[in-house]
């Protein structure tokens, strides 16, 4: 065989394919092993990549800063921590606060300033094992050979820059609740509910000494009530049971640890006489349209919460509280009280949006209101009259019925004291004759409605934090008071006025008299003929509405959304003296007959003519009277949340509010 013929025998061709195969599968291996090298390099960047980045929108998130407490660096340190990054040995993790600049070429950058938090920017930097490409790199290269390789990632986190913000809420938190405020909470929002409350003193300090973030708990809520995240317009317009509202606070507030405990145990037992009735909550909370979530990232009272959350209930419930009322030195009564408008405890929205001509009206406003609030008390005294020393005297007296019978001859033309004796009764007949009677007053009804106080944004200045001002407009209560006969039955509509009649004391009636011709024999009156309120009578009433103050006031400075409010407390005093001196100076009046065992419109007396039944009964009236408001103002009233001796509103506004942060670089 010939050499030539030997090269291409089938030996040696298997032998050129197998060291073919052996190089080609060396190759593999090796490319196998870049791939797989340089796959976990660029898999340890993007992780480093990942913590830079998620630690620097924590920072902005958390509003961090770069003074001395250098909140920034420990915001960003903790979220590196979480997420498997812990600065020791070969990790590191520097965070500075700054400024954006946007340079000639368009293109931004970040300007370190220590005292400025408009971005912060985080290096991370982590030591790994080099590389197997970049190690036989180097054993090619002079110097010595590094098995390491330091990677490193930067990020600048910033806010959004948004709209300027306002905040207004109404109502104090400056409550202390002490024994006989607790057991008042309990009888009056238990009622309210339709049960039986029985929280301790404690639970309801829990209530008043806790916070609940406003945003987490809309949020949570959301969840709980199957609305899409960020759809805050549908949930404030979604009805939502109580049980559900109050289940969403306790979940918020178990979140954010042990220190709410109180707070939840309290909630945990509203929870049992809460019912199933269902709420708005946007009757409470005002949000304007499109406003950003950032605007909802601030605290509100969890007992504030709660009692606007029982009083919405109550104004649609129909449940009608019925308290007992028991004043020293005055024989006891009851109290009925019904809340006829819910409270509107924040509002947040755009001040530019507000309209300048009508601002506390419109879609936009910026709104809060305390709630409205009916109550009747009625008096059960013993026969008011009858025991009052002077009184037949006072009525018998010449220039008292003089007076009423001047008046009531006027109008009605009767004879009342025999003065004006007609033609036809001199010469005998039949004679209508005035019949004074006493009557046995035992109950006297006072109602007293407190409308809603109401604040309302009106106007702002941003020209920097140091001089940023808001402008509200603040109406106290109109308070209206009733003294007399109230039908209690039909008092508590939210849509129709309470009606008062006089409570009548004296019935000036008329009887059937019989008398001889010429006068010649005794004259014979039938009793039985009495008429009712003839001649009419005289009676306590009291229908007088006393219109609330108004006063503008400019918020210097208002603190940022997230911070407690500046509060402006609005003195009203002065109604309360006009209402208390209302209901101390009770004075007895002339009615004219309507219609049988009605008393109608006031007479005009002569001067001077009640004054000796004012003498003796006004002063004992005044004296049951006087008592009652104290109580009513101190207890029922402030337990509601309302005080009629000021109106606190408490305000925020931010001019750059801080939106939803982003990496900008």
């Amino acid at each position: 065989m010939s050499p030539r013929m030997q090269f291409h025998s089938p030996t040696r061709q298997r032998g050129a394919i197998g060291l073919m195969a052996a190089l080609t599968l060396g190759l593999a291996m090796l490319f196998m092993l870049l791939v797989l090298d340089s796959g976990r390099l660029y898999l340890e960047q993007r992780k480093l990549q990942r913590v830079a980045d998620v630690a620097a929108l924590e920072a902005v998130t958390r509003d961090g800063d770069c003074l001395a407490n250098l909140t920034a660096a420990r915001y960003s340190t903790e979220s590196a921590s979480r997420n498997g990054l812990t600065v020791a040995n070969g990790v590191t993790l520097t965070t500075t606060c700054g400024v954006l600049q946007t340079g000639a070429d368009k293109l931004r950058s970040f300007s370190p300033d220590a005292t400025k938090k408009e971005a912060i920017r985080v290096i991370a930097t982590r030591v790994v094992p080099t590389s197997i490409a970049a190690g036989v790199g180097a054993l090619f290269s002079p110097g010595p050979v590094s098995l390491n390789t330091q990677l490193t990632a930067t990020a600048v986190g910033a806010p959004a820059v948004l709209p300027p913000l306002a905040m207004l809420t109404i109502g104090s938190t400056a409550l202390v609740v002490d024994s006989s405020k607790s057991a008042a909470l309990n009888l009056l929002l238990g009622k309210m509910l339709g049960g039986k409350l029985d929280l301790s003193v404690a639970g309801w300090q829990g209530l008043v000494d806790t916070n609940i973030n406003l945003l987490s708990y809309l949020n949570q809520l959301a969840l709980d009530v199957n609305v899409s995240a960020g759809n805050y317009t549908e949930l404030l317009n979604k009805k939502i049971t109580l049980t559900r509202l109050l289940d969403t606070a306790i979940t918020v507030l178990q979140a954010g640890g042990t220190t709410a405990n109180v707070a939840v145990s309290g909630l945990t037992d509203l929870k049992v006489i809460a019912g199933s009735t269902e709420l708005t909550l946007g009757q409470l909370l005002q949000l304007q349209t499109g406003t950003p979530s950032s605007a909802l990232n601030t605290n509100l009272q969890v007992f504030q919460l709660v009692e606007a959350f029982v009083q919405l209930a109550n104004s649609q419930n129909g449940i009608v509280v019925d308290l007992p009322l028991n004043i020293p030195a005055l024989v006891n009564g009851s109290v009925q009280v019904k809340v006829i408008e819910p409270p509107q405890l924040s509002a947040v929205g755009n001040p530019a949006l507000v309209d300048k001509v009508k601002p506390g009206e419109g879609p936009n406003r910026i709104f809060v209101r305390t709630a409205q609030v009916r109550t009747v008390l009625s008096l059960n005294l013993p026969p008011l009259l009858t025991g009052v020393a002077g009184l037949p005297a006072a009525i018998l007296n010449t220039s008292l019925l003089s007076g009423v019978a001047d008046a009531l001859n006027n109008v009605l033309h009767l004879n009342i004291a025999g003065a004006l004796q007609s033609v036809f009764c001199a010469l005998g007949g039949t004679c209508q004759r005035t019949n004074l009677q006493i009557l046995p007053t035992s109950r006297i009804d006072i109602a007293l409605e407190v409308g809603s106080a109401n604040s309302f944004v009106t106007g702002y200045t941003c020209v920097s934090d140091a001089t940023k001002t808001l402008t509200t407009q603040t109406n106290s209560a109109l308070v209206k008071l009733k003294v007399g006969k109230i039908d209690t039955t039909n008092a508590f509509s939210s849509s129709a006025d309470v009606t008062v009649q006089p409570l009548p004391l004296i019935d000036v009636g008329a009887v059937t008299c019989k008398v001889p011709l010429l006068g010649l024999g005794p004259e014979t009156c039938d009793l039985s003929t009495r008429k009712p309120f003839y001649g009419g009578g005289l009676g306590v009433k009291v229908d007088s509405p006393l219109l609330g103050a108004t006063s503008t006031h400019v918020y210097n400075q208002p603190p940022e959304i997230k911070q407690p409010p500046l509060f402006y407390d609005m003195d009203t005093q002065g109604i309360v003296n006009s209402l208390k001196a209302s209901l101390a100076g009770v004075q007895v009046q002339a009615y004219k007959p309507v219609a049988p065992n009605v008393l109608g419109d006031v007479l005009a007396t002569a001067a001077g003519a009640l004054d000796a039944v004012n003498n003796t009964l006004g002063v004992v009236i005044d004296g049951l009277l006087s008592k009652v408001l104290d109580p009513i103002l101190d207890n029922l009233l402030s337990a509601l949340g309302i005080s009629l001796n000021k109106v606190e509103v408490g305000a925020n506004l931010s001019c750059k509010p801080p939106g939803r942060a982003g990496l900008v670089i």
